[in-house]
Parts: C-alpha cells; sequence; structure tokens
C-alpha cells in the first residue's frame, strides 16, 4: 500500500512564544460554542513543554506519529497517523512530541476559560491558553 505525504506548504505556522518545538495554525473559533480548531506541529525526536489539558479534545494525527510523555519522560503513548482520540480535561500533566518525523496534529478544543496549563520541571505553572487567547489570535491574524 503506497504512502502520502502530508503537504503543509500553505499552512501560516505560527511558533508558540519561546518553545522551538510548538507550532500551531487557528484553523477557526466557534466563540459561542468554545471551540477552537488548531493544527499543531511538533518536532520530531522532541518533547514540548510539559502541560494540562483542562478543556475536552479531540485529536486527529494527520502527518507522523504522536507521541506522548509522562512528566519524567518516559514514553506513554504512542498514536499513529490516521487515529482519532477524545479526550476530557485531566490533572495529569505530560509532554507530547514527534515520533522519527515531524508530526501535525488537528484539535478540536471544546471549553471555556483556562484550556491549558504551561507548567515547570516541577510543576509549577509557569503560563496558560485560554480561549479568549485563541480568539485574540484568531482576530488578529
Amino acid at each position: 500500500m503506497p504512502t502520502h505525504a502530508f503537504d503543509d506548504s500553505n499552512i501560516t505556522w505560527n511558533r508558540l512564544g519561546d518553545y522551538l518545538h510548538l507550532h500551531y495554525s487557528i484553523l477557526d473559533v466557534d466563540e459561542k460554542n468554545g471551540i477552537a480548531d488548531v493544527l499543531f506541529k511538533f518536532a520530531a525526536n522532541e518533547k514540548i513543554v510539559l502541560h494540562r489539558h483542562l478543556a475536552h479534545n479531540n485529536t486527529f494525527v494527520v502527518q507522523g506519529e504522536h507521541r506522548l510523555y509522562k512528566p519524567d519522560g518516559t514514553l506513554k503513548e504512542i498514536r499513529p497517523v490516521g487515529s482519532m482520540t477524545s479526550s476530557p480535561p485531566s490533572d495529569e500533566p505530560h509532554r507530547e512530541g514527534g515520533g522519527d518525523q515531524v508530526v501535525i496534529i488537528a484539535f478540536s478544543i471544546r471549553g471555556n476559560g483556562v484550556l491549558y496549563q504551561l507548567l515547570d520541571e516541577d510543576l509549577n505553572q509557569i503560563g496558560s491558553i485560554s480561549m479568549q487567547d485563541l480568539i485574540a489570535i484568531k482576530n488578529a491574524g
């Protein structure tokens, strides 16, 4: 069976702050219903910032392998290309990243208020991403 590469050359990628291995593209924000559709791109063989998901996330792996890691860095789960996952909010912190190639994941984020807490190595909150943040970014673009 032939494999196909996803061409993301027409997508405008933005880097999230100073995080080198984390890029995003906001596709749509439905403010009324509290739904944001965002593409995330994680570098191959790298891990993004430790965080918690405080909102419901539906994900679809468009390209590559979506890897999830425990706070200590051990591999927790691998989601292959084409997999769909529905995840409720959770207090469990984790990291995410790509496998042997860049991973691109479509996230449909459902919630209002703070959606993600960004954490340091000691699990202290160092930042957050809210629905209002996504709305402001989308409206500015």
